[in-house]
Order: C-alpha cells, then sequence, then structure tokens
C-alpha cells in the first residue's frame, strides 16, 4: 500500500496522504513518499492546484512519535528527520500550482504544520487543529515557523504554549483557514474552489503565488521595489496581453500558457 496516493482531474490533482491506522502520521516513510509526490506535481504542467487531504478519521496527527522516542536515537536520526519534514514544508511554496489544504478530524503538530504551510485552507465544520508538543516535552519549534507566519505571534504563541484545540470556527478567525464546511460537503466544496482557481492562467497563477512569498516578509519599501518590478514584468506575459485584449473586447480570455 502506498503511503501517499496521487490523481488528477484536468487541472486539479490530490495528494492523500495514506496511512488511516495511524491517523497519517508524518513518519520517514510518508514523508519520503509526500515528497515524491510532490516531485511530480511539479513537473506536471497541466495542473494549476494541487489540493492536500487524508484518508481514513484524520488529516493528520503530526509526526509518528515511535519513530521519536526511545533511547536509540541520535542527534543525526532526528535531524534528518526534521530536514525530511522541513524539506517537504517548503516545497509546498516552490511548486508551481496553488496548495490546498482539505481538513477534516485532527491537524496536530506537523500535521497543523502542513496546513500553514499549504497556500490555502478548508475544513469541515468538526475538524480541530493543535501543537500539543508543549504537553509531551517536546515544544513544536518546526510548526510554529508556518503558523507564526499565517496567524501572527500573540495567536501562535497560545496555540504553541497551550497546547489546546482549536475548532474550525477558530482556525478561520485565526487565519490558519479560509472557509469552513459541513462535513459532507467538504470534498465537493473543496474541489468546487480548487476548478474555480483553476479557470485563471496557469503561468499567471505560479506567477503570482511565487511572487506573493517573496515580497511577503520584505520590508514595505523593499516589497514595493520588488512588486512594481514583477507587476512590470507580468505586462509583458503572453497571458497577460490576452486577459487584457479579452477585458476590453467582452469576451473570455483564451490562455496561451495553461
Amino acid at each position: 500500500m502506498e503511503a501517499v496516493l496521487f490523481e488528477k482531474d484536468g487541472p486539479v490533482g490530490w495528494i492523500t496522504l495514506n496511512r488511516p491506522e495511524k491517523r497519517n502520521a508524518l513518519s520517514m516513510e510518508v514523508m519520503e513518499d509526500f515528497k515524491k509526490k510532490l516531485d511530480r506535481t511539479a513537473a506536471d504542467k497541466d495542473l494549476r492546484v494541487v489540493i492536500i487531504r487524508g484518508n481514513g478519521p484524520a488529516f493528520s496527527a503530526g509526526h509518528d512519535i515511535k519513530e521519536m522516542s526511545g533511547k536509540g536515537h541520535d542527534i543525526h536520526h532526528f535531524r534528518t528527520v526534521f530536514r525530511m519534514c522541513t524539506e517537504v514544508m517548503l516545497e509546498l511554496h516552490r511548486l508551481p500550482q496553488i496548495v490546498i489544504a482539505q481538513v477534516h478530524g485532527i491537524a496536530t503538530a506537523a500535521g497543523c504544520q502542513l496546513v500553514a504551510a499549504c497556500d490555502l485552507g478548508v475544513a469541515e465544520s468538526g475538524a480541530k487543529f493543535a501543537t500539543p508538543g508543549v504537553k509531551i516535552g517536546l515544544f513544536c519549534s518546526t510548526p510554529m515557523v508556518p503558523l507564526s507566519r499565517v496567524i501572527g505571534r500573540r495567536r501562535a504563541l497560545e496555540m504553541l504554549l497551550t497546547g489546546r484545540f482549536i475548532s474550525a470556527e477558530e482556525a478561520r478567525e485565526f487565519g490558519l483557514i479560509n472557509r469552513v464546511t459541513k462535513p459532507e460537503t467538504l470534498a465537493e466544496e473543496t474541489r468546487h474552489w480548487a476548478m474555480e482557481i483553476a479557470k485563471a492562467s496557469g503561468f499567471i497563477l505560479s506567477f503570482g503565488k511565487q511572487a506573493f512569498y517573496r515580497q511577503i516578509d520584505l520590508t514595505e519599501a523593499s516589497a514595493y521595489d520588488f512588486a512594481k518590478e514583477a507587476i512590470a514584468l507580468n505586462c509583458l506575459a503572453e497571458d497577460a496581453q490576452e486577459g487584457m485584449a479579452a477585458f476590453l473586447e467582452k469576451r473570455p480570455p483564451v490562455w496561451k500558457n495553461k
């Protein structure tokens, strides 16, 4: 059985964590397979949006604690685990496609990190999120990286220091996810949103995503310096010229760079 599944339907793809009996814990096997599926996604020029989801009762319970407990491990073991996890999380931002987390059940520790590392997020109303490492003597240091950047310092510290679960509605208020749906409509609503996004030019979606992450941590002046050059270059793109012409001519655009 594959640890991570991949499927696609036109411009939308799905990467599915497939260890339901382990609540999709991010073991080394899962993370290595996940990285392979991300590489496959990045190389697929037909895909515009990819949805990350989990099989079974949970989105992801985080790292596999059994792989990390016991006195037989040295520092090299732990560095390898967190290096692989970091590569997966960073790859989500590097992907040319837009990445949506589709969350059900729980998303805890590195599972919550995975949600925060995606570009967008949708959760069913019963979903819960937490970074509970503090309760077992293992502060969620790596999850705090995307979490603090997405929801802000005070809210991130609250989650990190208390380890408490927050509801889907709280997660939406915090900015960890964008939308909350009924459990029975989660998959369809996420797919519909993905298909709506995928109507845009694949080139422009990728261009915009990379531009967003390039400017987000710059000072305001530096961000403007970057953005004004980016949009000037964007204006020269074939799909930008097509889009503007279609707007003026009151017709649907026909994207060249799908």
